[in-house]
């Protein structure tokens, strides 16, 4: 996967580009990652990237001129013939969730444009962008935050980055449930004990309790997860031996 960011703060993706997944990724050759000095296609000599909003209001809004001219630049012209997928990161635009990493992790290019200020000019938005994407329902400064969110979670789907690949089947949000506790040693700590049954050596006994403890947490912090699963099928009745007499 190639992904190219678009920010006027490229220094604040410095570390983070070379840090844990993301770097095992990029090592490993499963994605290269540039990024982009949104004011190296301004055109004017103080690199104007932002302007007052029309009608009024608080703020500044990012330009349309050189936010159209970097994005066709990375991705084409917003048609049928483009290869890449632009999305926006910005409040407004749909909650971004483990689904959307799933169905976007073998894409060939994304485009991430980091809103800054106020907003982006919307002409940009709709001459140039295919998707708008918000982590949640607040507010940040700009979407750099965002776009470290997300490449981190696209990261962490490519195959060989995670020292166990199982992790990735048993995270939260995997199945619509959030993980149960974790335990590590001492088996005592203060008085808390580990519960007996992680330390019974009997698997299938573990699995149950795991996945009774990940029920039980998503039920008390996250409901709305189990409202959106499918129900699930009642067990069998046991067959009867009996056999009617005639």
């Amino acid at each position: 996967m190639r992904i190219d960011v678009v920010t006027i703060f490229p220094g604040l993706f410095e570390a983070f580009l070379e840090t844990a997944f993301v770097g095992i990724a990029r090592e490993r050759g499963a994605v290269a990652i540039a990024v982009h000095d949104l004011r190296d296609w301004t055109s004017d000599r103080h690199r104007t990237v932002d302007d007052a909003p029309y009608g009024g209001g608080p703020g500044m809004v990012l330009k349309p001129e050189p936010l159209v001219a970097a994005i066709e630049a990375l991705a084409g012209p917003k048609g049928p013939d483009r290869t890449a997928r632009v999305v926006l990161l910005t409040p407004q635009g749909n909650r971004l969730d483990q689904a959307w990493l799933e169905a976007s992790a073998d894409a060939e290019h994304l485009v991430l444009v980091c809103g800054r200020y106020e907003g982006v000019d919307q002409r940009a938005i709709d001459l140039a962008v295919d998707e708008e994407i918000s982590l949640g329902d607040y507010v940040l400064s700009g979407g750099e935050v965002p776009a470290m969110v997300l490449i981190e979670g696209l990261a962490r789907l490519f195959p060989g980055v995670l020292g166990n690949p199982e992790s990735a089947e048993t995270e939260s949000f995997r199945g619509d449930l959030l993980e149960g506790p974790h335990y590590t040693r001492p088996p005592d700590f203060r008085g808390q004990e580990v519960p007996p049954v992680l330390r019974s050596g009997n698997h299938a006994a573990i699995a149950s309790w795991r996945e009774a403890e990940a029920r039980s947490r998503t039920r008390d912090r996250r409901p709305d997860l189990l409202a959106q699963r499918a129900p699930e099928a009642p067990a069998p009745a046991p067959k009867s031996d009996r056999k009617d007499s005639s």
